[in-house]
């Protein structure tokens, strides 16, 4: 397991919960704006090993409650589900991010219950999915499949949105809330630049902008929230 960097305590994260974030390499989409971009590539190096991970946990017993698994992509990992298995047993609840490009080890986490709550990324509408992620083109079967998982609820969940001025328009927002049209929740989170995003000419959506697009999300998932403002 390529372990390619720590948190060591964040508040934000995990919501209610005092957490660490571990970040884990690799990922299958290349979104431009993407904050992890040498890490989704693979080109980070590891920051720790597994032993070095499960010390800190020890120690911050008591002070930590949750641990955030984040990447790149978690379930690429083959062994994420020993790895979250040894974190519920140190003591921990578990946060997953995900792209739900992998509904069938997204499955096996939930019935081992192996996960406390999940955030999922639901990208852009489909028609603007492969540009969104970086690719030439993009099967949404597993992200669709996914969804519908996380419908189900057997796992506490959330959907959330990076919502960048070029890439989203109104339209692509009433597509997603069809899309999710149920959900218990669905976030929005405007684009924020930073050194490490990979590419240039891209812009956080204005703050009408955002009002007009948590407006539409209200429609499908009444629990729709904007996050991250004062990023």
């Amino acid at each position: 397991m390529k372990i390619c960097g720590l948190q060591k305590v964040t508040l934000l994260d995990y919501p209610g919960h005092v957490a660490c974030t571990v970040f884990l390499g690799g990922c299958d989409y290349r979104c431009p704006f993407c904050h992890n971009y040498d890490l989704a590539c693979g080109r980070a190096p590891a920051a720790l090993d597994e032993e070095e991970l499960f010390r800190f946990l020890e120690k911050r017993r008591g002070v930590l409650d949750g641990v955030a698994v984040t990447g790149g992509e978690p379930c690429l990992q083959s062994a994420l589900p020993d790895l979250l298995r040894r974190i519920r047993q140190t003591g921990y609840a578990v946060k997953l991010d995900t792209n739900g490009a992998h509904p069938d080890m997204l499955e096996k986490l939930i019935r081992e219950g192996l996960v406390d709550y999940v955030a999922m990324d639901v990208k852009n509408s489909p028609e603007k999915y492969a540009r969104t992620v970086g690719l030439a083109d993009v099967s949404l079967e597993g992200v669709r499949e996914s969804v519908r998982i996380l419908m189900r609820g057997e796992a506490d969940h959330e959907f959330r949105t990076t919502v960048v001025r070029e890439l989203h328009e109104p339209e692509d927002m009433h597509a997603m809330g069809r899309w999710l049209r149920g959900a218990r929740r669905w976030f929005l989170q405007p684009f924020v630049d930073r050194d490490t995003v990979p590419f240039e000419g891209l812009h956080a959506p204005d703050k009408e902008q955002l009002d007009a697009f948590l407006a539409i999300m209200r429609e499908y998932v009444p629990e729709s929230e904007i996050r991250g403002l004062d990023a």
